[in-house]
């Protein structure tokens, strides 16, 4: 059985064909940066067309999803899909079955199915690139919550608001990879377009002082957001993804944060980087397919 599965993130739709044992037989991926949600259904189409031997789809998208249904509440970085039932349509469209779920969801998924967590009952999942993405597993199930909202770590304080404006203080505005692009755009004058997370790493490696600054605060948010996490789930681990994960220095120079807490957090990387969303979903599907057999 092979399954046609999507990745929707921030700026790229990645896509693939994977088989029922998680074996990648295809894949390609889309620029997306517009977030133009019949663009990314045309690109969607367009693949499965390419790869009709599939006989299901599986998708991985932000937001706030129905993992029955497939109804997207709201979407994240993707705000065309807001109020949008993605698994229908493209039922509709192709008449496979399909399913789709929370791309941080679908990161935990991956490493437990594949990855490094296979043995364990209680992990984390963080995922930070474009926004700061959650998932929990406890006592040996993913934890979903009375909304299917559960996990939303980017909406964690790193400081305290004065006001009732609660986002500036949030995780998913010091914790990721545009937050750390705007910060440093802030400071150099230079256009935050102008600006990657390379940029930034580049430059606090060669010692600049504003990169330094701008780093040092992304490190020690993200320690206290571990920190607090932590301290509520006690997990085995704590799994980190998304692009960041590919400086070889990152873990070492984030456990340097976490020392001043003495405590035990184990962090580690996630095991298969951009893939791991077509992964997960791949796993949603396969999940899914067997509880509508029982």
């Amino acid at each position: 059985m092979n399954i046609a599965a999507f990745d929707i993130g921030g700026t790229s739709l990645k896509m693939g064909v994977i088989d029922a044992q998680g074996n990648i037989l295809a894949s390609d991926s889309a620029d997306i940066s517009h977030n133009d949600r019949d663009k990314i259904l045309e690109q969607i189409i367009a693949w499965l067309k390419q790869n009709p031997s599939c006989s299901g789809i599986a998708v991985s998208t932000p937001g706030y999803i129905d993992p029955e249904s497939g109804y997207i509440a709201m979407g994240g970085t993707i705000r065309d899909f807001d109020q949008f039932n993605l698994s229908q349509w493209l039922t509709d469209k192709t008449s496979l079955p399909a399913t789709v779920e929370n791309d941080a969801h679908c990161a935990l998924l991956a490493e437990r199915w594949l990855g490094k967590a296979k043995k364990l009952d209680d992990f984390l999942m963080l995922t930070i690139g474009t926004g700061l993405g959650g998932a929990a597993f406890c006592n040996g199930a993913l934890i979903r919550g009375g909304r299917n909202r559960a996990g939303e770590f980017g909406c964690l304080l790193t400081s305290r608001p004065t006001d009732n404006n609660i986002e500036p203080h949030t995780m998913a505005k010091s914790c990721t990879m545009t937050a750390l692009r705007e910060n440093f755009s802030r400071l150099s004058g230079q256009p935050v377009d102008d600006v990657s997370g390379k940029d930034v790493f580049d430059a606090f490696d060669q010692g600049d002082e504003q990169a330094q600054q701008v780093v040092d605060r992304f490190y020690q948010d993200l320690a206290a957001g571990l920190y607090n996490l932590f301290s509520v789930f006690d997990p085995q681990t704590i799994f980190i993804g998304g692009g960041i994960t590919e400086r070889e220095p990152f873990i070492d120079e984030l456990s340097r944060q976490l020392e001043k807490y003495q405590i035990d957090i184990r962090i580690d990387t996630a095991t298969f980087g951009n893939d791991s969303g077509m992964l997960g979903a791949t796993c949603h599907f396969l999940q899914h397919q067997q509880s509508d057999v029982a």
